[in-house]
């Protein structure tokens, strides 16, 4: 959690997580998601383990955000605050 409070210290927008949104949809992840958007082997692990981790920030505005998908939370935040570095 003190990696998440970090990120939405330094985001001038917002942080949101979402686990697995593509349920609410009926959809498997291979429907929902963009493959060309994420690294190949990380798809693979997200399909493999059918979990999704979505998180988006808004580092400079309240306009502009990024989102990064991933099957670890936990990665994904730290793959947020890359980029204050």
């Amino acid at each position: 959690m003190e990696k998440l409070y970090k990120l939405a210290e330094k985001c001038k927008g917002s942080v949101s997580i979402e686990i697995n949104p593509h349920k609410d949809y009926y959809q498997t992840i291979e429907e929902y998601i963009n493959p060309e958007d994420i690294d190949s082997e990380v798809l693979k692990k997200i399909i493999d383990s059918n979990t999704l981790v979505e998180l988006q920030f808004h580092p400079d505005s309240t306009v502009g955000f990024f989102i990064i998908s991933h099957y670890d939370l936990e990665i994904a935040i730290d793959k947020a605050l890359e980029y204050f570095k």
